[in-house]
């Protein structure tokens, strides 16, 4: 694809994400006519598909933004069409919803459609098909895992921690996240982060908070009985440290955020030689770092890590029952500020393998704020979805 071809298609989606309801307006286009041309594809999606604009054109957006980088972009998509057989998608299926994506550009741009726009488009469209069929036909694993849930403990009001037993090993890497479907909540998948690496055993744990206004969270957190079944989807992602860089390593986590980063502490903490990690935990109040003495106990054990809290607010707030206690002797004294903005506070970090893992939010303010002292963006990754 030419540079000028990327480079209109690229101002034309800006257009879409920048106008009002103009998400909404393009993914509607597209399964109108996706479900127009096979209307059976219906039955593979949840009744309610409020969460699709965002997460199809945050997909959308990352694979053009790295259409120089092809191989990243391939992956991308590779991973995300494995990711979709959960739903019953078959290889077949992309040729439709590249044609769908196309003619949803073209209902969406009316008048301002141009042969030129088409011709970009088109080889777009033929792009994402054509790398998600390879993704499809690349991976002979189950769709998806059966568990039984044998623990959920609440630990905040809003946050709880759940336990399941799965039939058999989930083979995913400590960082990477899994999507999970709840029997309150049939085919309504979210992606979660194991917070424990894998074992033979088929051991997983959640931390899961609820979010307002969620269809999901507010059942994990309320409604998880034990002995409940769930449905566990194949592993994504590629947070990982990398023992052959030569580079010490900086996490950055916040909330249930620290999922994918205290799972690889963890597991590291079963070898013997690591790199040095400084691992900040973040929170709005001291009851936020609900697992930062678990954090620090670990790191009592392995002098590589150094665990360095950090609240936007010195109290808890009002309507929690506890006091902020004093953070345990020897564990570093308890900063206060924002989180990005105390990590940067320390420098550039230019010597780090960095991992940032949190709300979208917070990654990219972080992000932001490691960028403004000198820290190269290569070295600072995050999942993309």
């Amino acid at each position: 694809m030419d540079a000028r071809s990327a480079a209109l298609v690229r101002a034309n989606f800006r257009t879409v994400i920048d106008s009002p309801h103009g998400p909404e307006r393009l993914i509607s286009a597209f399964y109108g006519h996706l479900f127009a041309e096979n209307p059976r594809l219906r039955e593979l999606f949840p009744p309610a598909m409020d969460m699709q604009p965002k997460r199809l054109v945050t997909a959308i957006q990352y694979m053009l933004d790295h259409l120089e980088d092809w191989d990243r972009a391939q992956k991308f998509l590779e991973q995300l069409a494995r990711d979709h057989r959960k739903y019953g998608v078959e290889a077949s299926h992309y040729d439709l919803a590249g044609r769908a994506l196309f003619a949803a550009a073209h209902t969406y741009n009316g008048p301002a459609w141009t042969a030129e726009l088409a011709d970009g488009w088109r080889d777009i469209t033929l792009l994402i098909a054509a790398a998600m069929a390879i993704g499809a036909n690349s991976d002979d694993s189950p769709p998806y895992w059966e568990a039984t849930v044998v623990g959920h403990r609440h630990v905040l009001e809003d946050l709880a921690i759940v336990r399941l037993q799965s039939d058999s090993p989930i083979p995913y890497q400590a960082g990477q996240y899994v999507p999970i479907a709840v029997p309150q909540r049939p085919k309504m998948w979210r992606y979660l982060s194991p917070a424990i690496p894998a074992n033979p055993y088929g051991e997983i744990e959640f931390h899961v908070r609820k979010v307002r206004g969620g269809w999901v969270s507010p059942a994990i957190v309320n409604d998880t009985i034990v002995g409940e079944r769930w449905l566990i989807g194949g592993p994504l992602g590629g947070l990982h440290v990398d023992p052959d860089s030569g580079r010490d390593v900086l996490m950055i986590g916040s909330g249930t955020g620290i999922a994918p980063l205290r799972a690889q502490l963890i597991e590291m903490g079963q070898r013997g030689i690591n790199p040095r990690v400084h691992f900040f935990i973040g929170g709005v109040y001291p009851c936020d770092l609900y697992d930062v003495e678990n954090m620090w106990q670990l790191s009592q054990s392995n002098p590589w890590l150094t665990i360095v809290p950090v609240c936007e607010q010195k109290t808890n707030p009002w309507w929690y029952p506890h006091p902020a206690s004093d953070a345990p002797y020897g564990m570093h004294r308890r900063l206060v500020g924002n989180l990005g903005a105390v990590v940067a506070s320390f420098g550039s970090w230019s010597d780090r393998q960095i991992q940032i893992a949190g709300s979208a939010k917070m990654i990219a303010d972080t992000r932001r704020a490691l960028l403004a002292v000198g820290t190269p963006e290569s070295i600072i990754s995050s999942d993309p979805v």
